[in-house]
């Protein structure tokens, strides 16, 4: 009988020790994210004992003991006061500058980072590479490459999760969002939708298969050859006739779109923006919304016509278009 309370009760502390306190720490700003984390709980644990347990002690020391007891007068103390203001102000300090040093650094991707696409759609994600692999509910990347994620949503509002890389992000309708992490060790990890998209949400999970160099390299070059991103929009330029109007030798109606990208263009009405993946999307959809001072608002929108993948492969198309494409057409 002792032998077995003894064998059920290891099997129990067996099953305790089996469960993760959190998820694998699997990025490079993983363990700061739960250092930062670990500090808080310490401090909100530390401050709840001590607030309850002054409570109680202040609930022994001073209980009236008699009905004809008169509490003696009380006074103020300027240090005590300056005490509990001060070290609260230092603290809360301490956790802005450093929530905030972690936040700017978790938002600039690397120069070098490989851009993916990810759209979001009821109930799945969609997931694309720069070399045209696409993938549904699953990402292959590569260990120790930093990834830029932009992403954007198909229909209703969802929310792009990795816990183990301890990057989590909205995915928005009409507009765009970006994340970026770097993998630092290989293996299968959770990915979920985190907002409440509808009746399947639940359903909208995915995993994320972080390889060696070598084997993501033959990975991405097996299977269905595809075309790279910028090969389709390119392809989807030309059909919806764009090309028409904006030629490369900026003689069309538009302007041309050689070298654009990441340049600051005047608006009619005195502004400045800024070519970048929102932009251009703009210009598909609502181009009536940018007013180019030497060019008649002329352009069809394209919503309705194009969906979010394909306005992704456009974009990537105009990155793609360097300053040489506009040297060559001037010739």
């Amino acid at each position: 009988m002792t032998g077995l309370v003894q064998l059920g009760l290891g099997s129990m502390a067996h099953a305790a020790l089996a469960i993760p306190l959190h998820p694998p720490t699997a990025s490079s700003i993983a363990a700061d994210v739960d250092l930062l984390y670990y500090f808080l709980t310490a401090l909100t644990l530390f401050f709840t004992a001590l607030i309850f347990g002054t409570i109680f002690f202040f609930m022994i020391k001073f209980r009236r003991r008699s009905v004809d007891e008169i509490p003696a007068d009380t006074r103020t103390h300027l240090a005590l006061e300056l005490t509990w203001t001060i070290i609260p102000t230092l603290i809360t300090g301490v956790i802005f500058v450093w929530a905030s040093l972690l936040y700017v650094r978790n938002s600039r991707p690397p120069a070098s980072s490989t851009e993916m696409y990810v759209v979001g759609k009821q109930w799945m994600w969609h997931i694309q590479h720069p070399e045209g692999v696409r993938e549904i509910n699953e990402m292959h990347v590569a260990v120790g490459e930093p990834v830029k994620l932009t992403m954007t949503s198909e229909d209703v509002i969802h929310d792009f999760y990795i816990p183990a890389f301890r990057v989590k992000k909205d995915v928005t309708p009409g507009r765009y969002s970006s994340l970026w992490f770097q993998p630092t060790e290989t293996g299968t990890f959770h990915l979920f939708c985190a907002q409440y998209c509808g009746t399947d949400h639940s359903r909208m999970i995915g995993w994320v298969y972080v390889m060696a160099p070598t084997d993501y390299a033959a990975w991405l070059a097996g299977g269905t050859k595809n075309e790279s991103m910028a090969e389709m929009g390119g392809r989807l330029f030309s059909q919806l006739g764009c090309a028409a109007c904006h030629s490369a030798d900026n003689n069309g109606r538009g302007p041309s779109l050689a070298g654009i990208y990441g340049t600051t263009q005047k608006t009619r009405d005195g502004n400045s923006e800024t070519v970048d993946d929102t932009l251009i999307r703009r210009a598909i959809v609502n181009p009536n919304s940018i007013m180019l001072p030497n060019y008649a608002p002329i352009m069809p929108t394209f919503q309705g016509q194009v969906n979010e993948e394909q306005v992704l492969q456009i974009i990537a198309y105009v990155k793609s278009l360097g300053t040489e494409e506009r040297i060559a057409g001037r010739k």
